[in-house]
Formats: structure tokens, C-alpha cells, sequence
């Protein structure tokens, strides 16, 4: 059965109405590398005037370097190879692993069939709003803003590396809205509270430790990382040049402790230490000795500054549990084991620091950061900095000056 063909001009393309009624638009997209010959791609239209169309738009997009040939993967086949290639060699197992699991438990069951250029802004913002009101696995409510965000960071990741590969010619991603993120109040001890603290914690093995992350604002991970190598008990400073967290691995499924190095150029940084605690990583490396021998063969020595008896890395959750005694013991409300590194950084600020000092003191990238995640006022913050107008609202040489004038 024949076709109709429509008249075309130069570079118009081929427009032929079928028995069916429709209009098949037909245009050259170039050369099959492997044999040579052309390459055409073929859409299908109710109308001529449509068929027309789509060819005109076609043809400015391969004047103007803008045209992406069409291809049959699906978005969850790219979202996988984009974490394998791009994403895995260049960020910390612990992360990839974050990644890999929003990604096979959220993203690819809601839209992993998609294929990608099929994808649109309205698709995915309703997925958001969706995995907002309920979209927690074990069907409970929905899930919060932090998790939401984690989802559009790896699904904009992925979408703007597939134009950047000319996959797409844009993503739709971008254009999305995602529920505000909310930092989770944290609950800083005050300056009597922490001499309890320390009072409780001085006959543990680990008080140095204690001692340490409440004079240093060190993240966990950092503290039990150390070693004695990064400590000048000379000069009284120490070095932060890696991180120890237990993480699951994605091909085994199983976690380990794992030593990396910080995420930030600026997480390794030198923190100055007072004379009181440089004394007292002296007794501790002096107690860390007389282990040694005791243990003799048994001692896997890593150089570690806090370890078990056996020298071998503490794992993170025995360290919060002891936390958790030492609060206990010293009669105190339960904080987090990180809220001591808040109570550092919020000690500091009530004494005027500078949050740039502070900044390079945690380990921050940005001031900013800093002041949104460590910067909370307390009420004793609060009276200290009214205190201040006092002299200048109610001094004698104001009230002079005032009855004079």
C-alpha cells in the first residue's frame, strides 16, 4: 500500500501520510559508526501541521548543537552506572553506600522504569511530594526533610551528568521544590555541667578521651582515629588526618571498621591543646605502656592515642554507651556524644571568639556553616550580651550628659 508524501524542502526532513491517517515525520540524524550508513529518526503525528513542527524543532536543535540523539536506557539504568563510575571512586565507602541505598530502596521502584528522556519535572516533584506524606518503607508516615533531600541530591546528581553526556537536554530535577530542612536542636552542657562531666569521667581508662573531645570539639570518628604520631605533646598541638566509622559495604552487605580520611580538605586541620590535657595524654600513653606488657603478644599495637586493652580501634557505639555511663554517673541529662562538640563551639562563642577561629577549629568549610549548626543563643548567651547595654543606657556619664543637654 502506498504512502503520501508531502513536499519538503532542503534539510525539511520526509513528512508521508499513512493509511491510517497519521502522519509519519522521518529525519537524518547522522551515520551508524559501525556501517556508515544513515541514521533516521521517526515520529509519528495526528496532524501534518505537528509533523512539521517537531521536524522545524529538530532541525534548529542540530544547527544550534542543542539536538540529543534518542536512546532506550531507563533512568534506573543510568542512576546505577552513574553511581559505579562517577560517584564510588571519588567519595567514602560510607557515603556511596548512602547513596546506593536511597537509590534501591526509593528512586528506582517510584521511576526507575522511566526512560530518561521521557522523564519530567512534574513526574518528579510528585514522587517528592509522595515520599513526603508516606513515603517511609515500613509504611509508617513519610519521610523527613533530610532523607528527601538525600533522594534529589543523588537524582539531580545523576540527571546532570547525563546531559553533560548529552543524554538529555535538561534536567528535570532542577526545577523541583523539596520541604525545608530543619538542623536538629542540639543541647550543649553548660561550663558547671562539664566540670561534672570530667569529675564523673576521671577513673575511667578513657577519660583523656573525655577530657579531649570536650577541649577540642573533635568529631567522634576523629577522636578514635587518632594516633600518636598526630600528637606533639612537645608543642601541645595534635593533627586531624583521618576518620574511623563502621560502614557497610555494598557488594558484601557486612560493615567494618573503617579508617578514611576527612571529606573536606578542611577537616584536616591542627588544634592547639591546653597544658592540663597535654598532661594527661602523658598519663594516659604512660597507662596505654603498661598494658602493653601486660598483654605481651596478645597487644595488636596500631599506634592508637584511644583503644581497647588489646590496642585494637574502639568501635563507635561502645564508645557513646561509656558517654552514656559517665552522664549517668555524673547525675546529668542524656546528651549526645556530639552535643560535647557543641558545647565547645557554644562555650567559645559566649566568650567572644571569633566564629573564622571557630570555624577552622571544627573543621568547617565555611563560616556559615558554623554559625547555622553550633551558633544556637542559651539564655546565659542571651543575658550576657543585654548585660553590655547597662554601661552604655545607665552609666553616670550618660545621665550627665542627658540632665546637660
Amino acid at each position: 500500500m502506498a504512502f503520501l508524501a508531502g513536499k519538503r524542502g532542503h534539510g525539511e526532513g520526509t513528512i508521508v501520510k499513512r493509511p491510517d491517517g497519521r502522519w509519519m515525520a522521518q529525519i537524518s540524524i547522522g551515520a551508524d559508526p559501525s556501517t556508515g550508513k544513515p541514521k533516521r529518526m521517526t515520529k509519528y503525528f495526528k496532524t501534518r501541521k505537528e509533523a512539521q513542527e517537531w521536524l522545524a524543532r529538530v532541525q534548529h536543535e542540530q544547527v544550534t548543537g542543542a539536538f540529543v540523539e534518542p536512546a532506550k536506557i531507563t533512568l534506573g539504568e543510568w542512576l546505577i552506572r552513574w553511581l559505579d563510575v562517577y560517584v564510588k571512586p571519588k567519595v567514602k565507602p560510607s557515603s556511596y553506600v548512602n547513596y546506593l541505598d536511597v537509590a534501591q530502596k526509593h528512586i528506582i521502584p517510584a521511576l526507575g522504569s522511566s526512560f530518561l528522556q521521557s522523564l519530567r519535572t512534574n513526574a518528579i516533584q510528585e514522587f517528592y511530594n509522595q515520599k513526603h506524606e508516606n513515603g517511609r518503607l515500613d509504611g509508617q508516615g513519610g519521610l523527613s526533610p533530610r532523607i528527601i533531600h538525600l533522594i534529589h541530591q543523588v537524582l539531580n546528581g545523576c540527571l546532570k551528568q547525563a546531559v553533560r553526556e548529552r543524554l538529555i537536554t535538561n534536567n528535570p530535577a532542577e526545577y523541583t521544590t523539596r520541604p525545608s530542612l530543619k538542623y536538629r536542636e542540639m543541647s550543649p552542657l553548660s561550663a558547671e555541667e562539664v566540670r561534672l562531666y570530667l569529675e564523673a569521667a576521671k577513673e575511667d581508662r578513657l577519660y583523656a578521651a573525655f577530657l579531649l573531645e570536650v577541649s577540642t570539639g573533635l568529631r567522634r570518628g576523629e577522636l578514635l582515629a587518632l594516633t600518636w604520631d598526630c600528637i606533639d605533646l612537645m608543642g601541645g598541638t595534635l593533627v586531624v588526618k583521618r576518620t574511623l566509622a563502621r560502614v557497610r559495604i555494598a557488594d558484601t552487605g557486612k560493615s567494618v571498621l573503617l579508617f578514611s580520611e576527612p571529606k573536606t580538605e578542611s577537616g584536616k586541620r591542627s588544634i592547639p591543646l591546653l597544658p592540663e590535657v597535654v598532661q594527661e595524654l602523658k598519663k594516659h600513653r604512660a597507662r596505654q605502656a603498661q598494658e602493653k606488657l601486660f598483654f605481651g603478644q596478645e597487644y595488636q599495637d596500631q599506634n592508637l592515642v584511644f583503644a581497647t586493652p588489646l590496642g585494637t580501634p574502639i568501635e563507635p557505639r561502645n564508645f557513646h554507651r561509656k558517654h552514656s555511663q559517665v552522664l549517668r554517673k555524673a547525675g546529668l541529662r542524656h546528651v549526645r556524644l556530639h552535643d560535647l562538640r557543641h558545647t565547645f563551639a557554644t562555650i567559645l562563642l559566649q566568650e567572644g571568639e571569633n566564629p573564622e577561629n571557630l570555624r577552622d577549629l571544627l573543621g568547617h568549610t565555611k563560616t556559615s556553616t558554623t554559625l547555622d549548626l553550633y551558633c544556637h543563643s542559651t539564655l546565659e548567651g542571651k543575658k550576657k550580651a543585654v548585660s553590655k547595654l547597662q554601661g552604655v543606657l545607665f552609666s553616670e556619664k550618660n545621665k550627665n550628659t542627658s540632665s546637660g543637654t
